[in-house]
């Protein structure tokens, strides 16, 4: 494979880099105390690290199942009730919609389409209505005020109201953000059917618009892509391991029900991993595959919008261990950022005279190597997953605002200041 190859050769170039160190000093003790030997070790350990990074990644993505295409239209389907739960999404609303009432089924009367307004404060439910009175198979319900007895975060209690007016077998959850292809819901259906699944998720094909998306949303799938590995997700004797997509989960009814539903994660916001583990936990069926070529989600739209976002959910998606975010914080700062900063020490330290002879070279060609293995590695990462390739000299941006936004997580749901989803509070 040409990533294993690429492994080789930086594994190569870094040990005659070694050698050329090992020239210029007599005692380990001078060479632990050089900053530059140190930067060198510093960037070995970047190099090994991001090596392991992308080999958990392809393994991952390699073993993903996919969601299957239909060769033909099947003659029947379960009843389906598809719920968009939405808070100020006027600018997604109509096409999110309309792309739902264009889906190919066998009868028109198998889908519902239900709309959730959470208390919007634009003209979500204005244009959910305009559709509404265009095609007799949606319902647009406005949210009641959330109850005061308990707590209610996120798009649990909109999805806990519109549940009540459901009438399918099969219970679809999307975000306003998605666009389902034509043929979706047919194939979803008929892979829970084929599969027996009590939840199917599939992960969408991520589309970045705005600079941040760029820098950000590739590193942040490939983050997800490890933690959750789909054979693990899969693994029904892996109860521990359970992940499921919100922008696309398709639920039995009567498993949604068993587990209680978003009633039962009410205070969670990240609902779409604590649904997956309920699952898991009661002994049902869950199955993640990738719906690239099914489904389209633009999560974010400006930097303000991602950066709330992630800091809302990068923690919790740890469960809220400051560790494992730490730890996954300062890794990301390590695979993505450190060859760039050690790159520009190198070329600084070269040209200022703070560095010479043979030490020089070797700095020169690790730090150059490291960087060219990144930029390699994230091109066929960025292939993988359905990126187009942008923007893969900025990885260095991207990694300092990932380690940024974990750090940000923290303190955010720790303390609940500034934790916040739209502006609303989640405290």
């Amino acid at each position: 494979m040409p990533e294993i190859e690429l492994m080789r050769l930086a594994f190569g170039r870094a040990a005659v880099g070694l050698t050329l160190l090992g020239q210029d000093y007599d005692s380990l003790q001078a060479l632990l105390l050089d900053p530059w030997v140190n930067l060198a070790i510093i960037l070995l350990v970047s190099l090994v690290a991001m090596s392991d990074f992308y080999r958990r990644f392809l393994l991952s993505i390699g073993k993903a199942p996919r969601l299957s295409a239909l060769a033909n239209l099947p003659e029947s389907l379960p009843t389906i009730s598809v719920i968009i739960p939405a808070y100020n999404e006027a600018v997604n609303i109509e096409d999110c919609m309309w792309a739902v009432l264009a889906n190919q089924l066998p009868e028109a009367s198998v889908l519902q389409l239900i709309v959730a307004d959470d208390e919007s404060t634009d003209e979500t439910k204005s244009l959910a209505e305009a559709v509404a009175k265009e095609d007799e198979r949606v319902t647009v319900t406005t949210v009641p005020q959330r109850p005061i007895d308990r707590t209610w975060r996120g798009k649990n209690w909109a999805c806990t109201c519109a549940v009540e007016k459901a009438t399918g077998e099969y219970l679809l959850f999307i975000d306003a953000d998605v666009r389902l292809a034509n043929d979706a819901i047919a194939r979803a259906l008929s892979e829970a059917k084929a599969q027996k699944s009590d939840l199917l998720s599939c992960a969408p094909a991520i589309v970045c618009g705005c600079f941040s998306e760029w820098v950000v949303q590739p590193i942040m799938a490939n983050l997800i892509t490890i933690g959750f590995d789909f054979q693990g997700v899969n693994d029904a004797e892996q109860p521990n391991k359970a992940l499921a997509a919100g922008p696309f989960m398709l639920f039995a009814r009567d498993a949604y029900d068993k587990i209680g539903g978003h009633k039962a994660v009410a205070t969670n916001p990240v609902e779409d991993l604590a649904l997956a583990a309920l699952i898991k936990q009661s002994g049902l069926s869950l199955r993640y595959v990738l719906g690239l070529e099914s489904a389209t989600v633009r999560m974010y739209r400006s930097f303000g919008d991602l950066w709330e976002g992630w800091t809302k959910n990068y923690y919790l998606g740890a469960n809220r261990n400051i560790l494992l975010t730490l730890v996954s914080a300062s890794a990301v700062f390590l695979i993505f950022v450190m060859p760039w900063l050690g790159l520009v020490a190198s070329i600084g330290g070269t040209f200022s005279k703070a560095v010479t002879g043979n030490l020089a070279v070797a700095l020169l060609i690790l730090s150059a190597v490291v960087v060219s293995l990144q930029i390699a590695l994230r091109r066929i990462s960025a292939t993988a997953i359905g990126f187009p390739v942008r923007y893969l000299w900025l990885g260095w941006l991207g990694g300092g605002l990932v380690s940024a936004i974990a750090l940000a997580s923290i303190v955010k749901v720790e303390t609940g200041w500034g934790w916040t989803w739209r502006g609303r509070s989640l405290g």
